[in-house]
């Protein structure tokens, strides 16, 4: 299958619309309001965009461990994916959009990535940039579409606990904890119920990753911010639950190294495990 350049401008979007080998997907949500992604979306949002919900499509409920944001029910998330229209042959270019500097539409880019469908972009600026453009928007709701959407599970983008533990400290594995330096320092801690951050890991916060108006920095600066990092072996990405950690996967792409992986319990469920914590 064809490799996609990670991004696209709301210009291109705007010119292929109507292109029925493009799907676009509404990713939006908030963290502490779960429901006001769907509520925006039921508002306005492009013309022809499904909308995927992070809690209810890309990602299973939360148990004792596994993080707060597990991986989803692959079955069930191609079978929806089908049902928007996406298709693995010829491959659909699905492109992600959301208003959080790509935090959400990261991990749908990541998740298709993962399932084999490397055909998928997320749109530099989001929501707010295309309205920003005067490009129309939309409340109406698009009928569902019959795609023959196929997961091939790359299976090696993705690590767990036992894995993170036994390679963490190897020679060419680099752990990289990607939350805001305070919560990577155990100085604050919003969510999770312990602060800190797994033994040996690096902070590259994922806000580094965009702009104030929610656009992906320039390409040299991503080979810059990971030019320590670029003979790593293996990159192990984390942050609180999987989500934002996509966001540097995104940033990696970015810069063109392809070694990086997703802890995808991530420090949330680090800390699930007493034996990881420090008394």
């Amino acid at each position: 299958m064809a490799k996609t350049f990670p991004i696209v401008t709301v210009e291109w979007l705007q010119a292929h619309l109507a292109d029925p080998q493009v799907v676009v997907v509404d990713c939006r949500f908030a963290l502490m309001q779960p429901a006001l992604g769907q509520q925006q979306y039921e508002t306005c949002h492009i013309p022809g965009a499904y909308y995927l919900d992070l809690n209810r499509d890309l990602a299973a409920p939360v148990a004792q461990h596994g993080g707060r944001h597990p991986l989803p029910n692959l079955e069930q998330l191609a079978a929806k994916l089908a049902a928007i229209g996406i298709n693995s042959g010829p491959p659909t270019l699905v492109v992600a959009y959301d208003d959080s500097r790509f935090a959400f539409a990261a991990r749908l880019w990541w998740l298709l990535r993962y399932l084999g469908h490397d055909r998928v972009a997320v749109l530099n600026g989001g929501f707010q940039t295309w309205q920003q453009a005067g490009y129309p928007v939309t409340a109406e709701i698009p009928l569902p579409r019959s795609g023959n959407f196929v997961a091939r599970l790359q299976l090696q983008q993705a690590v767990d606990i036992a894995t993170v533990k036994t390679k963490k400290d190897l020679p060419g594995v680099v752990l990289v904890d990607s939350r805001e330096a305070d919560r990577y320092r155990g100085e604050r801690e919003p969510i999770d119920p312990v602060a800190g951050h797994i033994p040996g890991a690096i902070n590259y916060p994922w806000q580094e990753v965009t702009d104030e108006q929610n656009k992906a920095k320039p390409i040299a600066e991503h080979q810059h911010r990971w030019s320590a990092l670029q003979d790593a072996q293996e990159i192990l990405v984390y942050c609180g639950s999987g989500v934002t950690a996509c966001v540097n996967l995104l940033s990696l792409a970015l810069a063109g190294i392809d070694t990086g992986k997703l802890y995808v319990g991530s420090w949330s469920d680090w800390c699930s495990y007493s034996e990881n914590i420090d008394p």
